[in-house]
């Protein structure tokens, strides 16, 4: 499955047959549960109708947020 990597995985995706999963982390679903309430989602996934436009505002906020929470989890551990 495809990812976005920094110092660990940020987020998966993925292309079903009737949706685009995305996969941003348990976190990163409950940082946004509100406006990902839209969407049919999981504790750690979210899927997109195939048949719509992806929100790409919301997945560039998701992605930020888990930039932030990966950096700082970094410096946490001093790497």
């Amino acid at each position: 499955m495809p990812a976005f990597k920094l110092n660990r995985v940020l987020v998966y995706f993925a292309a079903q047959r009737k949706h685009i999963g995305f996969y941003p982390t348990a976190s990163g679903i409950s940082a946004f549960e509100e406006e990902l309430s839209q969407f049919k989602h999981s504790k750690g996934a979210v899927q997109f109708p195939i048949d719509e436009p992806v929100p790409l505002e919301l997945v560039r906020k998701v992605v930020r947020f888990r930039v932030k929470e990966d950096m700082a989890k970094t410096k946490k551990e001093g790497r």
